[in-house]
């Protein structure tokens, strides 16, 4: 038998370290090649390692949220065969040192070379490879600070259950509880549901790392540098909604279901033709405005990890249905981790919509080094008055942030007035 080290690969791009997001696997593993070892994290991709080699773990070089150098050892592996560590030559120091004294003549079995036992990791791990359930399920305990990996559903149902996710186990990828896991723990794992009145007295400890650090990291790099200025503007979006309704009813079997996105997006699309200096990204270091004739719009787009912002790349030359099936993909993909880093860069101008939970207003970040970002707020029914008379429309506010070192005051209101005319006016859309 030998031992295989597995170094940090180069993942291209001139990329000299990464972080290391997730374990797969943990010590004392049997692996297969190519079996998916780690997860680590570039400026916005997740990349997976595969196993060059079959063999057992025998050491693990990191923790999650450490940052690791390209060609540093990774991972130690048993294999059979040489491997590729060899063993140093010891020391005149070793070679000179006195041997000590036995306290009883050994035995043939005991004469013999011993192998080297593989020094352990220094560290606990904290994701593990999910295991066969058994029919009675303990509650599992975890280390401290770790957080259980479960879907926003379910963390909600385990608070109304009054259960705490920490001594659940989880049956999914990565030892993610999946809503079975939770009927088992309560039904199986001698839980008693805890009064909602209960006194409480835990705490949690929850490390910042992964893309919850790249997008703490991200939002304070954009309002430290970018002098933000927030401008909301309500529309009324009744006719808009009444076209949607239309063409879904008429067009959504065959072609898909269309939201307001993808006229939103038209809407932008059409405007920056007037306003160009906001469909362009400011290097503050080289003094130097990029304007761009292709709108490649970012979707923030919220994921069970956090914030990402795929690239809803040359949105001018999509149809709404186009451009509906693209946002849905990468939206799918950022969701899965499945995005790969091109499609979570370049874009020139931000949208950004918390859907039905959009409230009255927001102030939402730009997207370094972007210049605007455009945000949705909910659609609610209002009396308004028109004509004179008090009648009940559909409204929906646009709160919207601006760079105010390249972006004046007035080109951003009249930008979003543009925006605004055409929403309220939609055949206007698609009017060449």
């Amino acid at each position: 038998m030998g031992i295989h080290v597995i170094k940090m690969p180069d993942i291209g791009e001139g990329i000299a370290e990464v972080e290391l997001v997730e374990w797969h696997v943990q010590v004392g593993d049997e692996v297969h090649e190519d079996q998916v070892l780690a997860e680590v994290m570039t400026d916005k991709a997740t990349v997976e390692i595969p196993s060059p080699v079959a063999g057992k773990i025998l050491a693990l070089g990191g923790v999650p949220g450490q940052v690791l150098a390209v060609g540093g050892e990774l991972i130690r592996l048993e294999v059979a065969g040489q491997g590729n560590l060899k063993e140093a030559a010891p020391t005149q120091a070793e070679e000179a040192a006195p041997a000590q004294p036995a306290a009883k003549p050994a035995t043939a079995a005991q004469a013999a070379p011993q192998p080297t036992k593989p020094e352990q990791p220094r560290v606990e791990l904290k994701v593990v490879a999910p295991a066969a359930r058994p029919a009675a399920t303990p509650a599992v305990r975890r280390a401290p600070g770790e957080k259980p990996l479960a879907s926003p559903a379910i963390r909600q149902r385990a608070r109304d259950l009054g259960v705490e996710l920490q001594f659940v186990q989880g049956s999914g990828p990565a030892g993610r509880i999946l809503p079975d896991d939770l009927e088992h723990y309560l039904t199986h794992g001698g839980a008693t549901v805890a009064s909602g009145y209960a006194a409480r007295h835990d705490e949690q400890k929850i490390p910042v790392i992964g893309l919850r650090r790249k997008i703490a990291q991200k939002m304070a790099e954009a309002k430290r540098r970018i002098p933000h200025f927030s401008y909301v503007e309500e529309i009324d979006v009744t006719d808009l909604e009444a076209l949607r309704q239309h063409l879904n009813a008429k067009y959504g079997a065959a072609r898909g279901k269309l939201t307001l996105l993808p006229f939103i997006a038209r809407a932008m699309v059409v405007a920056l033709r007037e306003f160009p200096q906001l469909n362009a990204r400011y290097d503050d270091e080289a003094d130097v405005v990029t304007r761009y004739g292709a709108v490649h719009l970012g979707v923030a787009t919220q994921s069970d990890n956090g914030l990402m912002v795929p690239v809803l790349r040359n949105a001018e030359s999509r149809d709404l249905w186009g451009n509906s099936a693209e946002v849905a993909r990468l939206a799918e993909a950022a969701r899965s981790g499945k995005a790969s880093r091109e499609e979570l860069s370049g874009s020139t101008i931000t949208l950004s919509s918390l859907g039905a939970l959009g409230g009255i207003a927001s102030t939402p970040v730009i997207n370094h080094p972007e210049v605007a970002i455009v945000g949705v707020n909910r659609m609610v029914e209002r009396p308004m008055v028109v004509n004179g008379q008090i009648v009940v429309r559909k409204m929906m506010n646009l709160s919207s942030s601006f760079d105010h070192r390249v972006v004046d005051g007035m080109d951003a209101a009249a930008f979003i007035q543009a925006v605004r005319g055409l929403l309220e006016h939609p055949a206007t859309l698609f009017l060449e």
